[in-house]
């Protein structure tokens, strides 16, 4: 639960981003005054176009693999969430349900492979990011049934040995995200990385990305999916990395490459 802070730090904080322009903060959502928002990221490779359901309602249609829907605003309470072939209502593809959404919380939907059918993936994020801080924000989640747990490293670009190095978010499992559900996102500096994944407890790599900036307040969530093909074929740790960047601008989840092996 949210600390409540002082109306001193209120007026301080709002004094201090109307001088700088905004600086990318959100008070509303900071200090746990904003609406709970909600949306979707579609994880399956070669998967149908869906349409996004809260409450039994649709909220967004049309959404296409690698897509990522704007947040949007939703009540307080428990909160149905379910994806279905877009322009149907039955049968659903996938259900879950949040027990308790709360003010100033990022809630994510991830529409992802199963073993034998589609499946979801539900995520409560707190956002207790401090008011004046400016660091990037970062999730990992695994949407990968064909490497159902992994350690994900996040590392200035140019490294290829993380022997000596811990994991950024270790041991990611199967339909998990780390930081778990319901606890904040970590916070690193901006700054030029790449991402380096291995199975859990292995320092061998099985995905290595090309370089990529991380600006500044940023707010990333890293879903690793199967390759094309691997949902058939189930190739053991044939993964891409997507990168759904939060905010209120839909845009497609940028799909990292495996240099590895050029897929």
């Amino acid at each position: 639960m949210k600390f409540i802070r002082t109306m001193a730090a209120v007026v301080g904080a709002a004094s201090l981003v109307a001088a700088c322009g905004g600086g990318g903060h959100d008070l509303g959502k900071e200090l746990g005054l904003q609406d709970a928002e909600i949306h979707f990221v579609h994880a399956i490779p070669s998967g149908p176009t869906v349409d996004f359901l809260v409450n039994n309602t649709a909220l967004q249609k049309g959404i296409s693999y690698k897509n990522v829907t704007n947040f949007t605003n939703i009540g307080n309470g428990q909160t149905t969430v379910a994806y279905t072939a877009t322009g149907t209502t039955t049968p659903l593809l996938a259900s879950g349900a949040f027990p308790d959404v709360a003010k100033g919380h990022e809630y994510t939907v991830l529409a992802l492979p199963g073993l034998t059918a589609p499946d979801i993936g539900l995520i409560d994020d707190p956002f207790d990011k401090g008011l004046l801080s400016n660091s990037a924000r970062l999730r990992a989640f695994n949407a990968s049934v064909n490497a159902s747990n992994i350690d994900l490293y996040l590392v200035s670009a140019g490294t290829t040995d993380v022997s000596s190095v811990s994991p950024s978010m270790a041991g990611v499992s199967f339909k998990n995200a780390v930081p778990a559900s319901g606890q904040d996102s970590i916070y690193v500096s901006g700054g030029t990385y790449q991402l380096i994944a291995t199975q859990a407890g292995s320092k061998t790599p099985i995905f290595q990305s090309n370089s990529f900036d991380l600006q500044n307040n940023a707010d990333w969530l890293v879903t690793s999916v199967p390759i094309a093909g691997a949902l058939s074929q189930l190739l053991p740790n044939q993964i891409h990395l997507l990168v759904a960047q939060g905010g209120n601008t839909s845009q497609p989840a940028l799909e990292l490459t495996n240099t590895l092996n050029g897929q």
